[in-house]
């Protein structure tokens, strides 16, 4: 018997999430190197196990996977310094590992899993342009009636995700993600390091300002408040600091 044992509510059919991490990356528009952000894996991650689920990390190429550096609660920027989970799981050698070997997405079975998370980071930003797989994967899970997440900029997989009648899957539906005021925040601290020039943005467009585009009405709490929102079996997150408040909107939603 390990201390690790899970102890679901059902021990025979545990509930089962999968989270999907972006890809590393490179910004096209600060040339920095962009991955996923740690607090958005590993704060639902925890929830989840601590409810007893079964949890697998995914991304759409598969592989070994980075995440941002400031995310890191031990960077020399301190910006997420408090993150006491990250820094446990940062250290935990199979976690680790598994962000160093994630599943493709393309492995990823609808029927195989009761929830979908879409955690962000900066790379999505720059990646899931191209992840075509991840916006058929995230429209097919969200159709077939299950509860499909994003959070941060992770939303921006709502940007491409369209439903087999073609239409954009955000139409129509309240959702939040990383705000424009957010946005604002993030451009002028690196204007003021000086890391950045006044007239560049850190993100190529805006998840705010794009789903709004689509028909959806977006909603959010203020700058840097932890924020989650269910519209059917959609749910999204507002920014970093809402991973938990996404796991708990979920938990509620499937029951533990």
């Amino acid at each position: 018997m390990s201390h690790k044992n899970l102890n679901p509510v059902n021990s025979k059919r545990p509930k089962r999430a999968a989270i999907v991490i972006s890809n590393p990356g490179e910004s096209t528009t600060t040339g920095w190197p962009v991955g996923f952000w740690w607090s958005e894996l590993t704060h639902p991650y925890f929830k989840f196990t601590e409810a007893g689920w079964e949890v697998d990390i995914f991304s759409p190429a598969g592989g070994k996977c980075e995440a941002d550096a400031m995310s890191d609660p031990e960077d020399a920027s301190q910006w997420q310094a408090e993150d006491v989970i990250s820094r446990g799981y940062k250290h935990d050698p199979g976690f680790v590992k598994r962000i160093e070997s994630t599943r493709g997405v393309d492995e990823l079975k609808v029927e195989d899993y009761d929830v979908l998370v879409v955690a962000g980071g900066q790379g999505p930003m720059f990646t899931f342009e191209k992840a075509e797989n991840l916006q058929r994967k995230f429209a097919e899970f969200y159709e077939s009636g299950k509860v499909t997440a994003a959070l941060c900029h992770g939303t921006a997989i709502l940007r491409y995700a369209k439903l087999s009648n073609g239409q954009p899957l955000v139409t129509g539906k309240t959702v939040t993600g990383f705000a424009n005021v957010e946005e604002d925040f993030a451009d002028e601290a690196v204007w003021d390091a000086g890391a950045l020039e006044r007239d560049k943005h850190v993100m190529p467009w805006r998840i705010e300002d794009e789903v709004k585009k689509l028909g959806a009405n977006y909603i959010q709490a203020g700058l840097w408040k932890g924020f989650a929102v269910r519209d059917g079996n959609l749910v999204t997150g507002q920014q970093n600091f809402s991973g938990s408040e996404v796991a708990d909107v979920i938990l509620e939603a499937v029951g533990r």
